[in-house]
């Protein structure tokens, strides 16, 4: 299996140089060059299966350069019960008649960005080993909240790395701040950056592009990698929870083997709705995947009218996650939807630098319209929809998982569809207390975090998870905030070098 660049159809690598690269040289992203088969019989067999035997037999469809042993190695070392609170290690739960909740917040950072990044560091550091590379892998992060903390603490004392994570200064929850700026580790750096999470994500981009950065590395023994879902090594994990949710489902009689599964995502970055669509495309029975999002509707906008368009006002939400509006892994889909076509991928994402815009042709938006389906929710709807729930079914959910339901009841009183569901829940909701009380207990009110915290274990009967608990009487160590301007100067810092 080899990687091709979604903007340089010619450049072939294997897995372990795309995960160790992170992103093509010219720009773009690795995609596998085919989708591996995945038959109902496997799904079957793999029903049976440990969530770590699960994820081992998906990754050797797509890593064929990693020896067996390799691969276990990762999985047992990633998918256990010293990393996740749970033997199962992503749990279900089942909200309402034929609805289910994917809860993928049972790691150490109470993200689904755990899924992926407590096996990343070890798809990363055994690649690096396979190519023989002698260099310090330097990891540059720019993070809307969750996968900041899940690659700090992914790497967090890895040797032979360095991490550096960016965040918006106001765009995450204080959760989220204190998670990320009282992280422990010697290779670890934090800082805030002014302006939103485009900024972040965009300022990180350019360094990985930058020549006179490029050559610094080299002089230095030093090399760029990422761990946000750019690098295939963070999407593909993800496709694995999909599949396995599927063969819990079908494991304890919810469905039968070959039954649709519809499947809803919120999501800002499309990676973790992109990964139900390569579990689809492997030949796991889904139906339609619902993208939910908030009011920074980018993503709707573009599933509705096959044009993609960032030039509106920036909305900071109880959702910030997905406060995003440039949604960097569209482009390894629209590249498998126009057949590989390179060229198309440089013209639109080409414009989308120069001029904040694209359009799709019409083959590809009614491509994109069988597949998908978008809707959006505001701070008023997602708070009402946590309260709903809470009422009805004594379920406290986060504030973008409750986007995902509110998107998910307008679909089915759109289009009439009750086939069974799956909704990714993607964070805990003690992650967004202050948004959660507010639903649930709008007369609970304090200014202390973790009052908060409490009253929520009061009200829901859900433990604490300690990797919170213990956030209280740590040490803040990382306080900075720069220009989006000044994020490369702020590297060269980091790594002493000029």
């Amino acid at each position: 299996m080899f990687y091709k660049s979604t903007r340089n159809s010619n450049l072939k690598v294997d897995s372990a140089q795309a995960i160790s690269q992170g992103i093509s040289e010219d720009g773009g992203l690795f995609v596998p060059e085919s989708i591996p088969s995945l038959t109902l019989d496997e799904v079957k067999y793999m029903s049976e299966l440990s969530y770590s035997c699960r994820a081992a037999y998906v990754f050797k469809k797509f890593l064929t350069d990693f020896t067996d042993a390799e691969i276990q190695y990762c999985t047992d070392n990633a998918y256990n019960t010293k990393n996740f609170e749970t033997e199962n290690i992503a749990e279900i739960a089942h909200l309402f008649d034929g609805t289910y909740m994917l809860e993928l917040w049972h790691g150490p950072t109470c993200a689904f960005k755990d899924m992926a990044l407590q096996i990343l560091p070890y798809f990363l550091t055994t690649s690096a080993k396979k190519l023989n590379i002698d260099k310090k892998i330097v990891i540059l992060v720019a993070t809307s909240g969750d996968t900041g903390k899940a690659a700090l603490e992914g790497f967090r004392d890895v040797e032979g790395t360095q991490i550096m994570v960016f965040y918006p200064e106001n765009g995450v929850s204080s959760m989220q701040k204190r998670q990320m700026t009282t992280q422990e580790g010697e290779n670890v750096s934090v800082c805030a950056i002014k302006g939103n999470f485009d900024d972040c994500q965009s300022g990180v981009k350019k360094i990985f592009t930058d020549d006179e950065v490029k050559k610094v590395l080299e002089d230095n023994k030093l090399m760029f990698s990422s761990a946000n879902s750019i690098n295939w090594g963070r999407l593909v994990p993800q496709v694995v929870y999909y599949i396995s949710a599927y063969a819990s489902l079908v494991s304890d009689g919810q469905i039968s083997l070959g039954d649709k599964l519809n499947v809803v995502v919120p999501t800002g970055n499309f990676g973790n709705i992109l990964a139900a669509y390569y579990a689809k495309k492997m030949g796991l029975p889904l139906g339609k995947l619902i993208c939910a999002s908030n009011i920074n509707n980018v993503l709707t906008d573009f599933i509705n009218t096959g044009v993609y368009d960032r030039n509106r006002k920036f909305y900071a939400t109880s959702s910030p996650s997905m406060d995003i509006l440039i949604s960097s892994n569209l482009e390894r889909l629209l590249y498998m939807l126009t057949g590989d076509n390179d060229a198309k991928i440089r013209e639109w994402f080409g414009a989308l630098a120069s001029e904040g815009r694209y359009e799709v042709t019409d083959d590809i938006k009614a491509k994109i319209s069988e597949e998908f389906y978008a809707g959006f929710c505001d701070d008023e709807d997602t708070k009402k929809t946590i309260s709903s729930i809470y009422e009805k079914y004594s379920y406290v959910c986060d504030t973008h998982t409750a986007v995902a339901v509110k998107v998910y009841e307008d679909y089915r009183k759109a289009t009439g569809d009750t086939t069974r569901t799956l909704i990714a829940s993607t964070a805990s909701p003690y992650k967004f207390s202050s948004s959660v009380l507010e639903a649930i207990c709008p007369c609970f009110s304090a200014d202390d975090e973790y009052a908060l915290v409490d009253k929520i274990n009061e009200l829901s009967g859900i433990t604490i998870p300690e990797s919170l608990a213990g956030l209280k009487n740590k040490p803040v160590r990382f306080s900075g905030s720069i220009d989006k301007e000044s994020m490369s100067d702020y590297v060269m810092e980091q790594l002493d070098v000029k």
